[in-house]
């Protein structure tokens, strides 16, 4: 089994509404996703799949959050955009491209609100 990570990173401000603490208040952070991709059959060049096309895949997905106020945000007009909800959206955007027609499989996708902060989900 072969298991690929690809990074990207944007900037956005949220509020966790309903919570005792100051993530009820408006603030922000770098946020850093990593994608996991996992397969056990290499292309004809000894690829899994191509870093740059998972990249620009996510990173497209990551662009409609960037700079933005998540709250006001489509995919957040019933729940909070925690990391956990929002690592869960993500994941379903991209495992539905039509870039893992192959032997690739998106497995997870991991969201850090901070360096020492992360969530993991997978389905």
């Amino acid at each position: 089994m072969y298991e690929i990570e690809v990074r990207q990173a944007f900037e956005a401000a949220h509020i966790i509404n309903g919570y005792d603490g100051k993530c009820a208040r408006l603030h922000g952070h770098n946020w850093e996703v990593v994608a996991i991709v996992r397969g056990e059959k290499l292309d004809a060049l000894g690829m899994l799949i191509d870093f740059k096309i998972v990249k620009a895949q996510l990173k497209k997905i990551l662009d409609e959050f960037d700079h933005r106020f998540l709250n006001d945000l489509e995919p957040f007009a019933e729940e909070n955009p925690t990391a956990e909800n929002l690592a869960r959206k993500i994941f379903e955007r991209l495992s539905s491209s039509e870039i893992f027609n192959g032997s690739a499989k998106l497995y997870a996708v991991k969201v850090c609100e901070s360096p020492n902060s992360s969530v993991t989900y997978r389905e």
